[in-house]
């Protein structure tokens, strides 16, 4: 496998250069108190991402301290303000637990991030209905903060944000190799770290996958791949839904690579304009070496029945192919295969699972 092709790969396709602001899009996990309620929690998940009007949507998920089965979630829309994020409640898409005394506030939050820390604090001021009033978030998302390509062999130190954090090895979450925001490793490859934050778990918490590319301009030594930690495995704060175990992958040289802007219309094999810049450089990179030969994967989100989205995740594929094809690369260099639901990334629902990934053909 040729890591330096994955290195400009990746360069091409990850967003553009400091002048841009800091993306907020992501998966959030925290908390809500000083609600009012004396010793009152709410355990909190935010998926947000980018639109077309370059603010944000997204899922806001809670539950109730101590009573997981008494859970919302909330269709949200936010914005970027000066300090952070204002976000919005919109419609319910899911409330389980409700009793005739209970209810779930709704109204706004005022984020203010916290870049180095990769935190967002939030107030909220409620619609006056009951006791509803105001309350008080603290969320955290992982995000790699060291650097995204290390020497192979060398003996460094892989940083990430987050609160509790817990590494695996796979996705899964069967390989437990750390805990902690930092972890001294040698690596020989390219890596995908699979990372949870245990700061108030919940049902709906996300598995983020984290990957480190390795450059090839160091021989590799002989530490060889990661290894799990035998003496105290972390405990599993969060089991994940057993619908978020991913199929065996494929027999390919490397993990695939997920083209983080490629998604897709609800249902459709419609191509967002949102990612046709990193189709247009994927093509750039192909046609500039001739000899690369892809795979492309298409994947859909839980959304519908499993038949027609294997359907749906094959069309996919073909669209991206028929995008790269009319930009000048050869057909035959290009592969496809769909995998439908089966290998989701984030909990649903979360449209990023609408996507694809590609990665090298061994000639």
């Amino acid at each position: 496998m040729n890591t330096r092709i994955w290195y400009c790969i990746m360069a091409l396709l990850l967003p553009a250069g400091p002048g841009h602001a800091q993306s907020l899009a992501g998966v959030w996990q925290g908390v809500e108190t000083e609600t009012g309620q004396r010793d009152g929690f709410w355990p909190t998940v935010l998926r947000i991402q980018p639109s077309k009007r370059n603010d944000y949507f997204g899922v806001l998920y809670q539950e109730v301290g101590g009573q997981a089965r008494v859970s919302v979630t909330f269709q949200v829309q936010a914005a970027r303000t000066a300090t952070g994020l204002r976000l919005d409640h919109g419609r319910k898409l899911q409330e389980s637990g409700r009793s005739l005394f209970s209810y779930w506030c709704d109204g706004s939050i005022a984020f203010t991030y916290d870049a180095a820390q990769e935190k967002l604090t939030g107030r909220a001021t409620y619609r006056p209905v009951g006791d509803c009033d105001q309350g008080t978030f603290i969320l955290y998302r992982v995000k790699l903060k060291s650097a995204a390509t290390v020497t192979a062999g060398a003996e460094t130190t892989i940083r990430v944000s987050g609160r509790n954090v817990l590494w695996y090895a796979d996705a899964e979450l069967k390989q437990p190799v750390a805990t902690g925001n930092s972890y001294r490793t040698r690596l020989t490859k390219t890596t995908t770290f699979y990372l949870t934050q245990g700061y108030y778990s919940t049902a709906e918490s996300a598995v983020t996958p984290v990957t480190v590319l390795v450059s090839e301009t160091a021989s590799p030594s002989r530490p060889g791949p990661v290894e799990p930690l035998a003496a105290r495995p972390p405990a599993r704060l969060n089991p994940q839904p057993e619908a978020l175990v991913p199929a065996p992958a494929p027999a390919l040289p490397a993990a695939p690579v997920v083209l983080p802007t490629v998604l897709f219309r609800l249902g459709t094999p419609e191509l967002l304009a949102d990612g046709l810049p990193a189709l247009n450089r994927l093509a750039a990179e192909l046609l500039a070496r001739p000899t690369l030969q892809l795979l492309v994967a298409g994947h859909t989100d839980k959304i519908g029945e499993p038949q027609k989205n294997q359907v749906l995740s094959e069309q996919r594929a073909e669209a991206v192919k028929a995008y790269l094809v009319k930009a000048g690369v050869p057909a035959r260099r290009i592969r496809t295969v769909g995998y439908g639901d089966a290998r989701p990334l984030f909990p649903s629902p979360d449209a990023r699972n609408r996507r694809v990934e590609v990665s090298e053909v061994p000639e």
